[in-house]
């Protein structure tokens, strides 16, 4: 016998690696079941060129086939619980971005045809590719001098991560492939257009968190890049300008609705609502209850900062800043958005590439870094290894650790290289702040955010404010549900807006990070001189004078071991 159930939402969460699915439970917000599927091609899911160290691209049919696995087992185990699938009352999607992908005319990916299997650039471009940083270079240029207003909402500078970079690119290197594609979709979009079934790329519905963030859209200037001004670029651009809709949409909007052949894969019926896709971080957002006055840090591999404020608050974009989007995160606020480009990634590397360990030596690192007192290690880290993404918005700088000498051990190192992630995640805090957004409480999501109090305590001391984790280990799914469900229910009662059911289901847990008083006044010290490092390095023509620098770091060691 089925037990009574409430309306449920079923999240696709498309991840660096795998596809994670999740059906929960919009009421209670318990996580009625999950199941993971790792993509199968390349180095744990990415196309690498041994040739080339930034290029990074994913096959499109690993999403499909692990897409159908993941979601059905996830049916399936609510189907062994006795819960009716039924009550699902929409399909959520989330991927990374900007990951575009070359299809035909009929969405089909080039990469699915045979001429193209073998061909990377006829493949998904995934969002850590830097393959673009020229392109991204002369966009950036040309909008200075054309458009303004295009990059004012990104920061100052547009990204060689994101869409029209990438696109320029594969135009510059394989025009072969630029030529054979009809247009470009975001992953994001790609997924819910092909459990539509959408099958004409006229038909396909994009949504404006990718083409907003990534794509320079925005309703002040009537949609996506002009053509004249792509056709400074290159004039082959033009062709793409004519795919792009004039519109793109919000989450509260529908892709369509489950065809006949996924709702068979899946095992669910047809014609399940399916919500306007987004990208992951975004979703998260979501899922960690993110609203006005509340940072949400998703820390990974690398860190996404979302906020959102009331529109009618009229506030500008704030430079440095990547994102300033309207609607992007919640429909009515606008989506602020900004990130580091490594925060995981650079402990993995000093792990694996430096001390040439396996993953099980953090928990040795961790062990004897949290011994150690702010300042006590003499040293100062930039955390630039990958570029910086904001506040700088410069993928041309390198990280750097300052301070070592003949006594410097491995935990001090890695302790080092936490605190510069810290200091960059302040940098990001103080720009918001300084330009009129409030930050009342910040919430952290993510494996480093739940496994690493480490990590957690040395951010609180640093920002000097506390640090609540989510209480969910998958909040990036768990924000496609809710969306899924908002899309499916909306209007009815408790579905009026995504606030009401935010409130149901997303928490945090019990155990916050609250700022060390000690600790703090020390790192106050450092971030000065990290702020230093920061400028004189990240700044065209700062005069920083620097040679106070390693002497501070000296003195704030001896102080704090004399205590």
């Amino acid at each position: 016998m089925s037990e009574k159930t409430n309306l449920l939402g079923l999240g696709i969460d498309f991840g660096t690696n795998s596809v994670r699915a999740l059906i929960l439970d919009l009421i209670t917000g318990k996580e009625l079941a999950t199941s993971v599927s790792n993509y199968k091609s390349g180095e744990v899911g990415i196309l690498l060129d041994k040739n080339d160290p930034v290029l990074a691209r994913q096959n499109p049919a690993d999403y499909l086939e692990s897409m159908e696995i993941s979601v059905r087992e996830t049916v399936n185990k609510i189907k062994e619980l006795g819960i009716n699938v039924e009550n699902i009352a929409g399909i959520g999607v989330d991927t990374t971005g900007s990951t575009p992908i070359p299809v035909d005319e009929n969405m089909i990916p080039l990469a699915m045809k045979p001429e193209f299997k073998e061909n990377l650039n006829a493949h998904a471009w995934l969002w850590k590719d830097h393959t673009s940083i020229n392109e991204s270079i002369q966009i950036t240029e040309l909008a200075a001098e054309m458009r303004p207003d295009f990059i004012a909402k990104c920061g100052g500078a547009y990204s060689s991560e994101w869409f029209f970079s990438k696109i320029l690119h594969c135009l510059n290197v394989d025009k072969k492939v630029f030529d054979s594609a009809a247009t470009w979709v975001e992953c994001s979009d790609f997924i819910p257009a092909a459990l539509a079934g959408v099958n004409n790329i006229n038909d396909l519905k994009r949504n404006i968190c990718a083409a907003g963030h990534k794509a320079m859209y925005s309703d002040d200037w009537n949609g996506y890049p002009d053509e004249e001004f792509l056709a400074r670029l290159s004039p082959e651009l033009v062709r793409l300008r004519k795919t792009l809709e004039k519109q793109a949409y919000t989450i509260d909007e529908l892709a369509g609705n489950l065809s006949k052949e996924w709702a068979e894969k899946f095992g669910l019926k047809e014609n399940i609502p399916i919500a306007i896709g987004a990208m992951d971080a975004h979703l998260g957002a979501i899922g960690s209850g993110v609203g006005k006055g509340t940072l949400v840090k998703i820390i990974g591999t690398s860190t996404c900062d979302i906020m959102v404020e009331d529109i009618s608050s009229n506030i500008k974009p704030i430079p440095g800043v990547a994102g300033f989007v309207d609607h992007s995160v919640i429909p009515n606020y606008v989506g602020i958005e900004a990130g580091q480009s490594a925060v995981g990634d650079i402990f993995n590397w000093y792990i694996t590439k430096v001390l040439k360990k396996d993953f099980s030596y953090f928990d040795t690192l961790t062990e004897k870094a949290q011994e150690l007192k702010a300042g006590q290690s003499g040293l100062l880290s930039l955390d630039w290894n990958n570029g910086n993404r904001t506040i700088l918005a410069d993928f041309n700088l390198s990280g750097l650790i300052l301070g070592q000498t003949l006594h410097t051990t491995d935990y001090e190192i890695y302790r080092a290289l936490i605190e510069a992630t810290a200091f960059g995640a302040l940098k990001i805090i103080e720009r918001i702040e300084e330009y009129g957004v409030q930050i009342k409480k910040v919430v952290n999501c993510g494996g480093i955010a739940e496994k690493n109090p480490l990590v957690m305590q040395i951010y609180a001391d640093v920002t000097n404010r506390p640090m609540e984790v989510a209480e969910s280990s998958q909040t990036v799914a768990m924000g496609s549900a809710i969306v899924g469900g908002w899309a499916g229910a909306k209007g009815t009662e408790g579905f009026e807006n995504i606030e009401e059911i935010q409130q149901r289901v997303c928490r945090v847990k019990e155990k916050v990070y609250y700022p060390n008083a000690d600790e703090a006044k020390v790192y106050a010290k450092i971030y000065k001189l990290y702020s230093k490092l920061h400028d004189s390095f990240g700044l065209k023509n700062h005069s920083s004078n620097l040679y106070d620098v390693m002497k501070e770091l000296i003195e704030i060691k001896k102080n704090v071991i004399g205590n």
